[in-house]
């Protein structure tokens, strides 16, 4: 007999079931092959559904998903189309719901559009990028003349990022002033920046395989190499967008695109990055730990941040004099950001010599602590605890303490292995061993937190007077 689903059943709760009978399978049986889509079918079935789709679209049919997920579906192609009036309706009909939710969203990596501010046309102008409804309003004439210049840019754009590389050649082809073209939005791209899918429309920001190729047929064509473009201020370079990208990384090209364009002649002592960005300093500042490596090892320039943020201790000692002291070819301002992306990347010899060369836990420009803590680096935090860091300080930034950067850590890692959750459970640990203030609503309440080990471990400052 199939078990009864409840009125307004949690589909987050039969998720977890999932993953609890997939690990109680490995523990009897470790021998034998079993995947998460094994365990979610055997709950399915238990139910009285032949698939975990059929299962879970009974789950959203009955609290109300499924007519959720269409109302902002309407509402992304209405956006997406640049349509006022059909975006209107769903804004003026589900006004609560789409100005205070987080968007849901069908295109990649979790970029979404702000509804929160703004008429219908003025949401559309801005994810759109253009400075008015009349710029904008021209520009959808030109794309509805498919022999107009702007609507052959737009086609080759989106042969850019879907990575189709046969219609890119034939537009190309038919007009090869495309290759100088630049896109009429504010950020001013010409179609080589498009590769890096960074800052341009969202929903063009997604991840293609075939990028090196796409890059090869833009640069044969003639692509100026080192143009620049306006997605984030002080300018973009292409290489400098792919760099600091993470649709690259994820389509599995981020080295080789970077080595095909350092090949083709692109410059890498350019503050191309965005934000006045040297390029490794951009890559640390987006998250690519990888591609700053790969960049420092071709020989891209290293201030005392960027040496410390990939890792280079030998770099690092380079800028302090015998004494101890900086040498002018470095800022107080450099050693504590280098400091904190040691610490964020996980590097803990270069985070101690800079510690001894006066970076001071007290100091609120550095936030070390915290991202130790939150990347579950365990060697670098009980380095950093030694020297008795003020662990109830809250950063500005999430207004957290470094205990709560640890928690929110470990929450984004458990669904990660077995290693990189025990780090985390055990970042939490030595953090409230040594005094870390625990907060109320991680232990009460509607929003406490429901994993049996990492309750024990939060409630451990109480048994300690804490």
């Amino acid at each position: 007999m199939s078990r009864e689903l409840p009125a307004r059943p949690n589909l987050e709760q039969y998720r977890k079931q999932a993953k609890d009978l997939l690990k109680s399978w490995k523990s009897v049986k470790p021998a034998v092959a079993r995947k998460l889509a094994d365990a979610q079918f055997e709950i399915a079935r238990e139910h009285g559904f032949p698939t975990w789709k059929a299962f879970t679209d009974e789950i959203a049919k009955r609290t109300g998903a499924a007519e959720k997920a269409a109302i902002w579906k309407a509402a992304e192609d209405a956006l997406v189309a640049g349509d006022d009036v059909a975006f209107a309706r769903p804004l003026k009909a589900h006004e609560k719901m789409l100005r205070n939710e987080r968007p849901q969203m069908s295109w990649f990596g979790g970029l979404t559009p702000d509804y929160k501010k703004g008429s219908a046309r003025e949401i559309i102008v801005r994810e759109h990028r253009f400075e008015s409804w009349d710029q904008f309003a021209a520009f959808m004439a030109e794309t509805k003349r498919s022999d107009s210049p702007v609507a052959k840019f737009e086609r080759a754009a989106d042969a850019v990022v879907l990575g189709d590389a046969s219609a890119l050649e034939r537009l190309l082809r038919d007009d090869p002033d495309l290759i100088r073209a630049r896109s009429l939005r504010t950020h001013h791209s010409t179609l080589l920046h498009y590769v890096g899918v960074n800052g341009v429309e969202s929903w063009r920001q997604r991840p293609s395989k075939n990028a090196v190729r796409i890059a090869e047929i833009l640069l044969d064509a003639g692509a100026e190499i080192d143009a620049d473009a306006g997605m984030y201020k002080g300018g973009c370079t292409p290489l400098g967008l792919i760099a600091t990208s993470i649709h690259p990384k994820t389509a599995g090209v981020l080295r080789e695109l970077i080595d095909l364009f350092l090949a083709r002649g692109a410059r890498i002592d350019v503050a191309g990055a965005g934000n006045a960005h040297a390029l490794v300093n951009g890559c640390l500042a987006n998250g690519r730990p990888e591609a700053a490596q790969h960049l420092a090892a071709r020989g891209a320039p290293l201030d005392l941040e960027s040496a410390a943020g990939v890792g280079r201790l030998d770099l690092v000692t380079s800028f302090f004099a015998g004494d101890g002291t900086l040498k002018p070819t470095a800022t107080i301002a450099q050693m504590y950001a280098g400091f904190n992306w040691a610490c964020e990347y996980n590097h803990t010899a270069v985070a101690e010599f800079l510690l001894n060369r006066g970076v001071s836990l007290n100091d609120a420009r550095q936030i070390g602590v915290y991202w130790a803590a939150y990347g579950g680096h365990v060697e670098l935090l009980k380095t950093l605890l030694k020297r008795n860091p003020p662990l109830g300080a809250r950063e500005k930034a999430f207004n957290a303490t470094p205990l709560g950067w640890a928690v929110q850590g470990w929450w984004e890692h458990r669904e990660h292995d077995e290693a990189t959750l025990e780090r985390h459970y055990t970042v939490v640990a030595l953090l409230v061993a040594a005094g870390a203030p625990v907060e109320r609503r991680w232990l009460t309440g509607d929003d406490a937190i429901t994993d049996p080990r990492m309750l024990e471990i939060l409630s451990a400052h109480r048994s300690t007077g804490r």
